[in-house]
């Protein structure tokens, strides 16, 4: 009898090695990136008063902080269930037990791991389709960087001195989240011709029907917002969060002893938005440095106290979503 492998397990152990070394090449690259990234924002930065920026904060403002923060968190997890009600309704703790978790996964893991780990925590918490719940958790991602767009060219157009060929690139900033919008809201309509599109491509026969399923649980998340109710909620949900992060920003800005107009916080918030969308390491570390010190220097903030800004905003950030991540991984098991 031949102990040799059959051409199945060559073919799985070939796409093991293959994705291994797929997945190396993405971490050097991510980790590259972010070294890249967290050294442009260092250098040049004046550490002593980045210390004296730290040392004279008023810190007794950091339970309203605390609190602040995550009232914000509990707003998010509503809106995400407003696009969970379209399959049946779910009590407000369990969404935000589990939308906790995945921003824990989120601030220390790589590749947003923290949507798969909100999606597993509510599906397995209610039974609900991971397909589907996966779906939602993609599509207000989606929504929210469409808003973000629309965020930031609205803040750059409200600060002074803006030039016109930047005031034009807003715009068109503004128009493409426009587009987006009406994508989330015509595409469900199209399923049949994205699955016609799908199977253009060459992809291995195992693949086809997760892929298929996927995209028409994808399409059934934007479908959510097919009702004008929902619809409603979600946009009127959305102003709220974001509002409330500005509002946030600005606290902690205060808190530093720094002035920072709600315009700014705004474009500084959409700027970390919209980086999140690239790879990072957990945490974004390095990233968010970066937009912080590109954001906020243009507006007469030196670079110290642009770094110690981020680097508090996060740290502070960590110890909310430790505080009810943690609790969430542990209420949201079966």
């Amino acid at each position: 009898m031949s102990l040799a492998p059959g051409p199945d397990a060559n073919s799985a152990l070939e796409t093991a090695r293959t994705t291994a070394r797929r997945n190396l090449w993405l971490t050097l690259f991510t980790f590259g990136l972010a070294s890249l990234l967290l050294y442009l924002a260092l250098r040049g930065v004046d550490w002593k008063a980045f210390l004296e920026t730290l040392r004279q904060g008023r810190y007794n403002l950091l339970p309203l902080v605390f609190l602040f923060s995550s009232v914000n968190y509990f707003i998010r997890a509503m809106r995400w269930r407003v696009l969970l009600s379209a399959e049946r309704p779910i009590h407000p703790l369990t969404v935000f037990w589990a939308n906790m978790a995945g921003y824990l996964g989120n601030s220390f893991l790589p590749a947003r791991a923290g949507e798969l780990l909100r999606t597993a925590a509510l599906s397995n918490k209610t039974g609900i389709n991971a397909s589907f719940v996966l779906a939602t958790a993609l599509t207000e991602r989606l929504l929210d960087v469409i808003a973000l767009a629309l965020i930031s060219a609205l803040a750059l157009l409200s600060l002074p001195g803006i030039s016109s060929p930047f005031a034009s690139a807003l715009q068109g900033m503004a128009a493409l989240g426009v587009v987006g919008i009406l994508v989330v809201l015509l595409a469900p309509h199209f399923s049949s011709f994205f699955l016609r599109l799908l199977a253009i491509f060459p992809l291995p026969t195992a693949w086809r029907p997760r892929l298929e399923n996927l995209l028409l649980r994808f399409l059934d998340g934007m479908r959510s917002l097919q009702n004008p109710g929902r619809a409603l909620s979600f946009i009127a949900l959305t102003g709220i969060i974001w509002l409330a992060d500005g509002l946030g920003s600005m606290l902690g800005a205060y808190m530093l002893r720094l002035q920072l107009s709600l315009p700014q916080a705004l474009l500084l918030l959409a700027g970390m938005g919209l980086s999140s969308a690239i790879p990072s390491t957990p945490g974004y570390v390095g990233v968010y440095q970066f937009v912080a010190v590109t954001v906020l220097t243009p507006f007469g903030y030196s670079k110290s106290d642009a770094l110690a800004y981020i680097l508090v905003a996060q740290a502070l950030n960590y110890g909310v979503v430790a505080f009810w991540g943690l609790p969430g991984l542990w209420f949201s098991r079966k």
